[in-house]
């Protein structure tokens, strides 16, 4: 089974690249982030003309998330236990939840798409609001592999976390001074990794950016960052045979400013002879 994540960055106006890219690189399911649209505004047809079925999750016109799968979709949720929220004029508990979460069982996968909050910066409420949806992500993490530790479990998507200076190649992104790159947003990315997942795409992929600005010609530059990752538990991670990220799908016509991730799994019962992918 093909798994790919991409921050599309504007659903409908991207969905022509989209399904192109779902469909030419065989991919079984998609997870997105930053549809930018309701549910009813979601461009299905072309989806399901390619033979997918789409769970999608949005409020407005930012945020968003959605799950495209040519496997029946099973066990939808939307957010995890105890996720915060967020709005200006809010303070607490009773802030409202943004489209940042989606998860589905799918052929005995508990997949996720996830949107974590940017931060804006260093001294933003967002950024204490980040570090508590990553806190209240690592506490489902712990929980639910606490209660089965043999889960097959993958959180995916937009992590908004370069965790390691290796993933920075960004010049203006600088520690103590930008988010992305400060210490304790590099520890809830780490705690995540200790609540019993593993990034099941370095070890097969040891060099590549995920996302771009569109300033400054960061792209051509290959000034990126990395922060777009696949974590797997064990049982996830132990069935990856292969992993890639599509750096070509920075360009073009209107691309998204990050590019896909994908896995590749040898599940058991599997009857897959596709090429592994690097």
């Amino acid at each position: 089974m093909r798994i790919a994540t991409w921050n599309v960055n504007s659903i409908r106006a991207r969905v022509v690249r989209t399904v192109d890219f779902a469909v030419r690189h065989d991919v079984d399911v998609l997870l997105m982030q930053e549809i930018k649209c309701k549910p009813e505004q979601f461009p299905y047809a072309p989806f399901e003309e390619a033979g997918y079925t789409v769970e999608a999750h949005g409020l407005n016109q930012w945020n968003g998330v959605a799950i495209a799968s040519r496997e029946p979709i099973e066990d939808l949720q939307i957010g995890f236990p105890d996720m915060p929220g967020f709005a200006k004029g809010y303070d607490g508990p009773d802030a409202p939840q943004e489209a940042r979460a989606i998860g589905a069982a799918i052929s005995g996968v508990e997949l996720w798409s996830l949107y974590v909050p940017n931060g804006r910066g260093l001294d933003d409420p967002h950024y204490r609001y980040k570090l508590d949806w990553l806190e209240a992500l690592r506490g489902y993490t712990l929980d639910t592999l606490r209660n089965d530790p043999d889960r097959a479990l993958a959180l995916t998507g937009d992590f908004n976390i370069a965790p390691t200076d290796a993933d920075n190649g960004d010049p203006t992104v600088v520690e103590g001074v930008t988010t992305h790159v400060s210490p304790p947003e590099r520890e809830a990315f780490q705690a995540l990794i200790d609540a019993g997942l593993s990034d099941t795409v370095r070890p097969l992929v040891p060099a590549g950016y995920t996302y771009w600005d569109y300033k400054q010609l960061r792209f051509p530059r290959n000034e990126g960052l990395r922060i777009d990752f696949i974590l797997g538990s064990h049982a996830f991670a132990d069935a990856v045979v292969a992993a890639s990220i599509h750096r070509d799908e920075r360009k073009g016509e209107i691309p998204s400013d990050h590019v896909p991730v994908a896995v590749d799994l040898d599940l058991a019962g599997d009857d897959d002879d596709r090429p592994m992918i690097f």
